[in-house]
């Protein structure tokens, strides 16, 4: 497990924030957060190298040319009020996966609600063992830790939960036209912007906790050669540079919402979010791919489980709890 952002790094961009408009003196700033002056200019070279725009030296001191958008843990939680999502957040400049390392939180203890971000990732998954393209300090590389009273057959709905907090973002942050492709897949012109990976702990009738990692493609200009035709980013698909920290705050306001809902009772509310913002809930033509079998088939319908409903070719109906589905031109 990598090692998080020293908080104090945390209260150094904290303190640059709240004093914009003017230059900090270094020594001021080494008193305040309690580390030396060639230590306060070290992160600050670590900062610009993320593309933090900081003025200044350590002889004058420093001033921020403008607002940071860098994830740290004080910037972040000062957008989402009391929610119990985001409460607790860990930062890191460069971890494998922030999903490792949120499962291994959550088995020391973590608490429900406790965010795990990532400026990059160095080996970030997603669904199937793929890799998770994540370029430095361009995207939202997020893990939150959940502990539901639920059963381990709500991990389909928690999923689908998830994937329409990234579309709602997405959409009413960008205005951009996104669709659900099921169970995790958020995509723009048919590329994919945002993706979901759920992992869980659990015994047979209880969830001890859940790891849901949501990727969003945010101000990459650029994708590897093998992305380019399947894979795009907000700034890509609208020309402008978008705010992580906005959109990151957006995101875990509708999912605290949307688990408010879940927790309730009322997972038919997320079931017919789900449905109308994906046009492939039902009556679209896919290909299904599974551990066991590939077979052509039509879309009929969510589930209250969140299972997709599908009639094979043949005429035979069956609900898909997983598996990839990709749509038949």
């Amino acid at each position: 497990m990598a090692q998080s952002t020293d908080r104090r790094i945390d209260k150094l961009i904290g303190l640059l924030v709240k004093n914009a408009t003017v230059v900090v003196p270094g020594p001021k700033i080494a008193e305040e957060i309690g580390v030396t002056r060639s230590t306060v200019w070290s992160w600050v070279e670590r900062l610009r190298s993320l593309g933090v725009r900081i003025k200044g030296h350590p002889a004058s001191g420093y001033q921020l040319e403008k607002l940071p958008d860098i994830l740290a843990p004080s910037l972040v939680r000062a957008e989402l009020g009391d929610q119990e999502i985001g409460r607790r957040v860990v930062h890191y400049f460069r971890t494998a996966s922030t999903n490792d390392d949120a499962l291994e939180l959550a088995r020391q203890g973590a608490p429900h609600g406790t965010v795990v971000l990532a400026e990059e990732q160095t080996s970030g998954r997603g669904r199937l063992g793929r890799h998770w393209y994540s370029e430095k300090s361009r995207g939202i590389y997020s893990s939150i830790l959940l502990r539901p009273p639920l059963p381990p057959a709500a991990a389909t709905v928690i999923t689908l939960m998830a994937g329409l907090a990234a579309h709602r973002t997405i959409t009413q942050t960008t205005g951009l036209t996104a669709d659900i492709r099921w169970p995790n897949d958020i995509l723009v012109k048919g590329k994919k912007v945002s993706g979901i990976l759920t992992e869980m702990s659990a015994e047979v009738d209880r969830l001890h906790a859940v790891v849901v990692g949501i990727g969003i493609n945010v101000n990459h200009t650029t994708m590897p050669p093998e992305l380019e035709s399947i894979a795009t980013s907000l700034r890509r698909e609208t020309g402008k540079v978008w705010s992580r920290l906005h959109l990151l705050a957006t995101l875990l306001k509708e999912l605290e919402r949307l688990y408010r809902l879940l927790i309730a009772g009322q997972r038919e509310a997320i079931i017919q979010g789900v449905a109308a913002a994906s046009s492939y809930c039902r009556g679209k033509r896919i290909r299904v791919v599974t551990a066991s079998e590939e077979y052509f088939a039509t879309t009929a319908g969510l589930q209250e489980n969140g299972a997709l409903r599908v009639r094979r070719d043949d005429g035979r109906e069956e609900s898909l709890v997983a598996g990839e589905i990709v749509e038949v031109k």
